[in-house]
């Protein structure tokens, strides 16, 4: 049992950054459905666009107003998230990875949100607004474009980058923090002939990770004063306490991602009340995401006024 458990800590990135739904439920789950892909040869691309029909299915499901409809929904979009899990945890257990595999991971979350705005509306379009004798009409697919385009899209990116950000400070640990300026040189650097989708993809990633930097000045502050001294090393005493004021603001990082989003969504959807989870993704989620961002940004410039002070020379 033991080594049944520390094989699935070997799949997370850090525990630091796991949830505790992940750690107790999603990730052991992946794991058995990596297990069992592995055993058949199954790339872990094919897991993703298996999830991408699952995640679709669910929200399709969500467009009936039925409790057993909404249900079904539910099942399949955390069977989608199971898989979701179990395709990173099968390319880190068999060293598949591959640009497909990068493309596929992003445009899989994506699809089923999209469907999942779509399918709301449309379930709500002849329903009257709370409190008033009026249908909501073309107001919902407003309402969850603004909700979906602006504020689930920030929340995610701003969260992603955070979670990135610490774990890029954690030593012996595989971070995915990205830059524009990187991220161009590679798209520069690729042959037009025979990359057109990776290429595009790595146009389309060039522009998320220069809206990340664009909300991070002080990170970015921060990052280019270590780029640009030699004396200001990371040193273990800086990791230490950059973990150490960090690691608190990761679980609002992990409120925003998917479990606490996907939970909000299936409460509103089974009370027949699917209007409640773009408004708290307006009003809720956007004042965790205001605070996390406040106290991030605050950490960056007390850590880089401790740097330009020489404190963590030695």
């Amino acid at each position: 049992m033991e080594t049944i458990k520390n094989n699935i800590e070997a799949t997370f990135k850090s525990q630091d950054t796991e949830e505790w739904l992940d750690i107790h439920l999603t990730r052991p789950i992946g794991y058995l459905w990596a297990r069992f892909f592995n055993h058949f040869d199954i790339h872990p691309n094919v897991v993703t666009v298996l999830s991408i029909f699952l995640g679709v299915a669910g929200g399709v499901m969500f467009y009936y107003t039925d409790f057993i409809h909404n249900l079904i929904g539910v099942l399949l979009l955390m069977w989608a998230n199971f898989y979701d899990s179990c395709d990173g945890q099968l390319a880190r257990m068999t060293g598949k990875k591959t640009h497909w595999g990068r493309m596929l991971d992003g445009f899989a979350g994506d699809t089923w949100f999209f469907t999942i705005y779509l399918c709301i509306s449309l379930r709500l379009f002849y329903q009257e607004i709370p409190f008033t004798h009026v249908e909501w009409n073309f107001w919902i697919f407003l309402l969850c474009a603004i909700s979906g385009i602006i504020f689930h899209a920030r929340q995610c990116q701003l969260a992603d980058y955070y979670r990135n950000i610490h774990l890029f400070f954690l030593p012996g640990v595989e971070s995915e923090l990205d830059s524009s300026i990187q991220q161009r040189k590679i798209l520069d650097e690729t042959p037009k002939k025979g990359n057109f989708w990776w290429r595009a993809f790595l146009f389309s990633y060039i522009g998320y990770t220069k809206k990340q930097e664009h909300m991070t000045p002080r990170f970015q502050i921060l990052m280019q004063y270590i780029k640009n001294n030699c004396h200001a090393k990371v040193t273990e005493r800086f990791r230490s306490d950059f973990r150490q004021q960090s690691l608190p603001l990761m679980k609002y990082a992990n409120i925003l991602t998917f479990n606490c989003r996907a939970i909000t969504l299936y409460v509103a959807c089974l009370i027949n009340l699917p209007w409640l989870y773009p408004l708290a993704e307006i009003v809720v989620f956007t004042v965790l995401e205001i605070y996390m961002h406040y106290r991030h940004e605050k950490m960056c410039m007390v850590f880089y006024e401790k740097l330009k002070a020489g404190e963590y020379q030695k």
